[in-house]
């Protein structure tokens, strides 16, 4: 009989670049605003739920240096740039098309959320969200060792759920009167989880979409 192994603390997301697929990750820096608030600057975008509802949406470049830094300055968290890799019809290479962050990182416990994501419409429905998620599980599994990846959305946005479930994700059940929305109203949120040894199927399936 096998002795069980041992597992070690993961480490905390890196500042560093990550690619796969069709796009290209870097560390997200405040001088990115203005770039992001062209990308997401879409009544499309917040009524889904990002950043709260379309009661957070930022309505200026400035507005958006502001959520920008708070993203910058959450503990524990590293976000993400979400640039394209290639020229093609959403972009010449090196476009910002949005944004996602690998956060509440608790490396001794061995847990991170993979969240705070969002891109411009035009690029829903392409290899660009399986390309991240490729990425950033890769980063957190492989390269910083965490044994469970949450992903969680609003119960509203039934687009966001399908998405997570693609990747190979279980749903584990909802989190209800979960957080406030920007608006005040009590947001009921739907949590997934992928764990170490699920991420060589996740992966497998990943990477036959993004190739």
């Amino acid at each position: 009989m096998s002795e069980p192994q041992v597992w070690r603390p993961a480490r905390l997301p890196g500042a560093r670049s990550l690619r796969a697929g069709d796009v290209r990750l870097r560390p997200l820096v405040a001088d990115d605003a203005a770039a992001l608030f062209a990308a997401l600057d879409d009544p499309r975008v917040w009524r889904a739920g990002y950043g709260g509802g379309p009661a957070g949406r930022p309505l200026t470049a400035a507005d958006m240096a502001v959520f920008v830094g708070r993203l910058l300055t959450l503990p524990d968290h590293a976000p993400f740039a979400v640039t394209l890799a290639h020229d093609g019809d959403a972009g010449p290479a090196g476009t910002l098309v949005g944004t996602s962050s690998l956060g509440d990182a608790r490396p001794t416990l061995g847990r991170v959320h993979l969240g705070w994501t969002a891109y411009a419409p035009r690029v829903w429905g392409t290899q660009v969200n399986p390309s991240a998620k490729l990425a950033l599980l890769r980063h957190a599994f492989e390269d910083c060792g965490y044994h469970r990846v949450k992903i969680q959305t609003d119960v509203r946005n039934e687009r966001s759920q399908a998405a997570i479930a693609r990747l190979g994700a279980t749903r584990e059940g909802v989190l209800r009167g979960h957080q406030p929305r920007a608006d005040g109203t009590w947001r009921d949120t739907v949590v997934f989880s992928i764990l170490a040894d699920e991420w060589p199927g996740v992966r497998a399936g990943l990477e036959a979409r993004v190739r």
